[in-house]
């Protein structure tokens, strides 16, 4: 058990402010790891059943062995590590844009980020997914026009709430044409959202993949002492 409190990093961005701190829930007795962007709250230890889930549920509809997957937002780590445990994986292609947060990886400052780090499955790549995902060259910058088996995104907060204008025009049915060009077929895109499920978007998805699903994944919420739900959309 930590400190009550402990800011592990910090450092501007041309976004503003973004932290990395380490609190203890004194309600559950546990360390909860949060990063804030200025004052607003990008990414919580707290509650990550739906961004493990992305990954399970993901992966459990992409066919085929020795896979090639693309995880888009490293945050945590949380949705990362679940795609390993799939021993399906060959190689796993993380981007993020934030410098900060892959550094806080490689210094192994979050539960579980060296073991997912020391992974040789697993890369790190430093670029703008949605600049990527709309790019001939694709993902990999090693190897222009790869094509993979799986892509989990875990970025935004919803389809509709985005954390920067620029990535707005990927949730549209010309955005997500040019993802799945970069993928294999029979491929599979899997996106996390913090919303119940969007019909809009389901029917957006449903006009670029030959199937689709939303599916609710629902978690305690020792807070509201109820039950919470985020949406994970899987489509092939």
């Amino acid at each position: 058990m930590s400190a009550r409190f402990e800011e592990l990093a910090w450092s501007e961005t041309p976004r503003g402010t973004i932290s990395l701190r380490r609190r203890l829930e004194p309600t559950l007795k546990v360390d909860v790891y949060e990063v804030k962007l200025d004052e607003e709250f990008l990414m919580s230890s707290l509650f990550t059943v739906a961004e493990i889930e992305l990954a399970r549920l993901g992966l459990a509809q992409t066919p085929g062995t020795d896979l090639d997957i693309v995880v888009g937002g490293l945050g945590l780590g949380y949705t990362a590590r679940a795609a390993l445990e799939d021993d399906r994986v060959r190689s796993m292609i993380v981007v993020d844009a934030m410098p900060q947060v892959i550094e806080w990886h490689e210094r192994a400052l979050l539960p579980g980020a060296a073991e997912l780090v020391q992974d040789p499955r697993t890369r790190l790549v430093l670029d703008d997914f949605f600049a990527m995902a709309s790019s001939e060259t694709g993902f990999d910058p090693d190897s222009p026009g790869r094509r993979f088996d799986a892509v989990l995104l875990d970025i935004d907060h919803t389809p509709r709430h985005v954390l920067h204008p620029s990535h707005a025009a990927f949730y549209s049915a010309d955005g997500l044409r040019l993802l799945k060009g970069q993928l294999n077929p029979g491929g599979v895109f899997a996106l996390w959202s913090d919303d119940p499920p969007d019909d809009d978007f389901s029917a957006l998805l449903g006009q670029v993949f030959d199937q689709s699903e939303a599916q609710v994944v629902s978690f305690a919420n020792f807070l509201t002492g109820g039950e919470s739900t985020n949406t994970v959309y899987v489509a092939r």
